[in-house]
């Protein structure tokens, strides 16, 4: 199979890179490669290179610049989705395209499942689900994978900053009233590497993965310092002690029991993950 992966330069791009075999034919391509947003790009690409599955790793996920860059959000978080799906139409492809927990407010205090409401807080999580609508609202076999807190080994992350901050500073102040499931993307991107091979005709079927557990940022922050052996005091704040342009979820815990039923999939205890990550960055 030829199999486009787009935000081939992000955290779940990168991760996707370096796990994927030989078994099938690859197209890893950034924006500086592949421009997503031009539907004529698109179209020759797919067409060229008779794609049969796109994975789209590509998003913007600047939450709080998105408040200010609106435009832009809604054009790669939307417009470029549709344009996936109309050369997935045109081409028969399929298309496992990444979605997040932020088109939820936050307000439930259980798991949220796929079928729940969704409410996005702010121009990030409302992009991102216009881009599901797309999807949604086609004729295309795709899959949408919601995920949240994801970090790696690549890019810009929690993980890295905490590391970072914990050597220079000998205290830091961590949210402890906004609770998630932190995502460690190799695992996110061995879930793709699985689907590939799986049953596409659920047209339009939502599932949700992270790593299994609870926690909260401060929680999260705890662990990692730990995990490293860096001496760094973490204190707990609340969310209104530091404040940010974009609203976050208060609760954002995925229910993962439709995936597991559906494709009979184990996922990786969160903790388990983040040591195996801290593992390769002290490396």
């Amino acid at each position: 199979m030829n199999i486009l992966v787009t935000g081939a330069g992000g955290q779940l791009g990168s991760e996707v890179k370096a796990i994927a075999n030989d078994k099938h034919q690859y197209f890893f391509e950034t924006s500086a490669t592949l421009d997503i947003t031009s539907k004529q790009k698109v179209l020759s690409f797919v067409s060229t290179n008779k794609i049969d599955i796109i994975i789209n790793c590509a998003a913007y996920t600047a939450v709080d610049k998105a408040e200010n860059e609106e435009q832009l959000a809604f054009n790669v978080n939307e417009k470029a989705v549709e344009n996936l799906v109309v050369a997935c139409e045109n081409f028969q492809a399929k298309l496992i395209h990444i979605s997040t927990d932020y088109v939820f407010d936050g307000s439930q205090n259980t798991p949220y499942k796929e079928s729940d409401e969704v409410k996005p807080l702010g121009v990030y999580g409302q992009s991102k689900r216009k881009g599901e609508e797309v999807v949604l609202n086609s004729t295309i076999d795709a899959l949408i994978i919601r995920t949240s807190w994801v970090y790696s080994f690549f890019g810009n992350n929690f993980v890295k900053t905490m590391m970072r901050l914990g050597q220079e500073r000998e205290n830091l102040g961590v949210i402890f009233d906004q609770v998630g499931t932190p995502t460690y993307a190799k695992d996110l991107a061995e879930f793709c590497m699985y689907l590939i091979n799986q049953d596409f005709s659920k047209v339009g079927s939502i599932y949700h993965f992270s790593n299994e557990g609870v926690i909260s940022w401060y929680d999260f922050a705890k662990a990692i310092m730990e995990i490293a052996h860096i001496d760094c005091d973490i204190k707990p704040i609340e969310t209104y002690q530091y404040p940010t342009p974009a609203k976050r979820p208060q609760y954002s815990v995925l229910n993962k029991s439709k995936l597991k039923e559906d494709f009979n999939y184990k996922i990786p205890y969160w903790k388990d993950s983040l040591k195996e990550c801290i593992q390769l960055l002290k490396k």
